[in-house]
């Protein structure tokens, strides 16, 4: 198995969102963005599947210091040789992998976050700093696209922590803020044994709203010249808007499993956002060449 068929593996496997925005991508860019998925996938499931801290920090580590190494030409895993082609064509830098790898190690330490500017850099680490490299990848002409980046990331990942209130509550993990989760009148308890209330729903349609506040952001940030080559993006944010419609219309089902969308509709949302952007595409070259 070659380094890319690692990634592709990983990638796959992982039946992601992430994944069926990358099926439209050139080869070039497809492998880079999969060997930076698979990147995220090894140091997230160290975190994730690592019942000693103790083993994840020196897993976490390693990586650390051999991202420095394949930065320097001297890959030591699979997924970094996959990643030396893209790091010498794109312009990604080692701090934001390390950003990364700072991120999954704040797992180990907070399992509560006491405000949303607390969980802000969490989000930052280990969704913004993602988004960041993948425009790069995508390529972009208006700077502003950074801001569209992280936005989206951010987005992303409170989408995420809607979705998996249930399965982070299992292993004693609460990503809404604590300031908020009083506001409301809730307990952890409340949360850590997912009770079904009104003043629960009330708690994550205000999770939800601001979620939207992120998408909304990020999408006012993405220059029109710039959005047919950051494509994936806007695709990764149709998928990741129709699960997060798809909690909201019964916002006490995370509590009892994880909410997602199943592959064929990741897949049509994927097909059809391609087509409509590559129309959008196609009229705004018209308009700059009359």
């Amino acid at each position: 198995m070659t380094p890319d068929q690692y990634c592709q593996d990983k990638a796959a496997k992982s039946g992601s969102s992430f994944y069926y925005s990358f099926l439209f991508l050139p080869e070039e860019q497809r492998k880079a963005i999969i060997a930076l998925y698979a990147f995220c996938r090894e140091v997230d499931d160290i975190v994730d599947e690592c019942s000693e801290a103790s083993i994840a920090r020196v897993k976490l580590q390693w990586w650390r210091s051999t991202m420095q190494q394949t930065f320097d030409g001297s890959p030591q895993h699979p997924v970094q040789v996959a990643l030396t082609k893209p790091l010498q064509r794109f312009n990604l830098p080692l701090e934001y992998f390390l950003e990364i790898i700072d991120g999954m190690e704040m797992d180990l330490d907070n399992n509560r976050y006491a405000t949303f500017k607390d969980l802000s850099l969490y989000c930052y680490r280990v969704a913004g700093v993602v988004g960041l490299l993948a425009a790069e990848i995508f390529g972009y002409q208006n700077h502003t696209v950074r801001k569209y980046a992280l936005y989206l990331g951010t987005a992303f990942q409170l989408t995420n922590i809607l979705r998996d209130v249930r399965e982070d509550a299992l292993r004693n993990r609460i990503y809404i803020p604590q300031d908020e989760i009083q506001q409301f009148g809730i307990s952890e308890e409340d949360i850590l044994n997912t009770k079904k209330s009104d003043p629960m729903q009330a708690l994550l349609k205000h999770q939800s709203a601001r979620t939207h506040d992120y998408y909304q952001k990020a999408f006012d940030h993405l220059p029109e010249q710039d959005r047919y080559t950051q494509r994936s993006g806007l695709i990764m944010a149709t998928i990741y808007l129709n699960t997060l419609k798809a909690i909201e219309q019964d916002s006490d089902q995370v509590l009892d499993q994880r909410v997602s969308l199943t592959p064929i509709k990741k897949l049509w949302l994927a097909w059809q956002t391609s087509r409509i952007e590559k129309k959008r595409h196609k009229k705004y070259l018209q308009t700059c060449h009359t």
